[in-house]
């Protein structure tokens, strides 16, 4: 027997329905069917990782450091010149921090402060049928 289309859309919305229902709702805001939460753990250490950059202008260099001042106006000898410029910005931090007595070790886009939330995910270990 061939299914109508009928048939097909409510095999196709009934799971949708049962996913918006406020049960399931309950369920993912109290983090049961996620297995997920959010707790602290304490900052011991915050390193910032820098990118140099460097940028180039030009500036008027003399023979005679006088002129450069414009105290001496004449027989000047200057020329313009380039000259490089390094500059350093954040842009990560690394940071060492503890959550139930172990150590750990994450790269950030920001700096933290004292404490790190962290977030908290149990999975079931399962071994395949034919290991157990």
């Amino acid at each position: 027997m061939r299914p109508t289309s009928a048939t097909a859309a409510a095999c196709f919305c009934l799971p949708l329905l049962f996913l918006a229902s406020p049960w399931v709702q309950a369920q993912k805001d109290s983090g049961q069917l996620s297995n997920v939460r959010t707790e602290y753990a304490q900052v011991l250490r915050v390193e910032p990782v820098y990118q140099t950059l460097r940028a180039y202008a030009m500036e008027q260099r003399c023979d005679n450091p006088a002129e450069a001042t414009g105290v001496a106006q004449t027989n000047r000898n200057c020329r313009p010149t380039r000259v490089e410029r390094e500059f350093q910005r954040p842009v990560a931090y690394d940071v060492d921090y503890i959550h139930r007595g172990v150590k750990y070790r994450s790269r950030l886009p920001i700096d933290p402060g004292k404490r790190l939330k962290v977030r908290i995910s149990v999975t079931p270990d399962l071994l395949p049928a034919e290991k157990r």
